[in-house]
């Protein structure tokens, strides 16, 4: 396994009227390839903020992260774009989907960006991908024919599209139910067992922490601990 991510000494404050509020503290973890972790925290700990500064969406007050051995901090707001398009892909809770563009072509938006891409090379692709994670026959329907977890699975599809090496996931089975979400947390499971990619899950769905590897979880602007799901259940979580 390599290092997928290092966050280093993270810390934000945000100014409120002419003093500063601190949201996050001297945040320290590595995510490794080959591994689905998870970080779980109650609302409002900073799990979004944290996750916006590894991507380079906020900066740091202080601190730095490192993905793929490329500090984040130090590039340009433009080369940060391109760098999260071609190394980082985003999954989350609301699937936002397109609904006058099929499942396929819904897929196929990230890698359109890209100047070098036809648009029917682009929807092939994401045809395959949709195959592969159990799509076969939805692949040219409307968002509105397809359920919950169909709609996902495409937002899973989008996400993969550009073949990133770091997959964050927010909240990706939270309005699903109980059988759905599973379904989709193997998906994310399957997929992190690739030596070249890690994934990262943000989630509240402790039904769902059984299929991580590694579980941090987060309060106050803290790392407060780095955990197996066995030792979180020893601790009374449902896992």
């Amino acid at each position: 396994m390599n290092i997928a991510a290092k966050v280093k000494l993270i810390n934000k404050e945000f100014p409120v009227g002419d003093h500063s509020m601190q949201v996050l503290f001297d945040v320290n973890f590595e995510i490794k390839t080959g591994q689905l972790t998870m970080l779980v925290g109650p609302s409002g700990c900073g799990k979004t903020t944290l996750i916006s500064i590894m991507t380079g969406i906020l900066s740091a007050t202080s601190g730095d992260t490192e993905i793929f051995g490329t500090s984040i901090n130090q590039m340009s707001d433009y080369d940060k774009v391109i760098f999260r398009r071609n190394n980082i892909g985003f999954i989350f809770q609301q699937y936002n989907l397109i609904s006058a563009l099929t499942a396929a072509e819904n897929a196929s938006i990230p890698m359109l960006a890209r100047e070098d891409i036809e648009f029917d090379d682009a929807v092939e692709k994401a045809r395959k991908i949709l195959n592969s994670i159990g799509m076969n026959n939805q692949t040219d329907q409307l968002p509105s024919q397809l359920s919950g977890g169909q709609q996902q699975r495409v937002a899973i599809a989008r996400a993969l599209i550009n073949e990133p090496r770091f997959i964050i996931c927010d909240e990706p089975t939270a309005a699903l139910d109980a059988e759905t979400g599973k379904t989709v947390i193997k998906i994310l499971q399957d997929i992190s067992r690739d030596e070249n990619r890690a994934v990262l899950v943000i989630t509240h769905d402790e039904r769902i922490y059984q299929f991580s590897d590694r579980i941090l979880t987060m309060s106050d602007g803290r790392i407060t601990g780095d955990y197996k799901p066995s030792e979180l259940k020893d601790r009374g979580y449902d896992c």
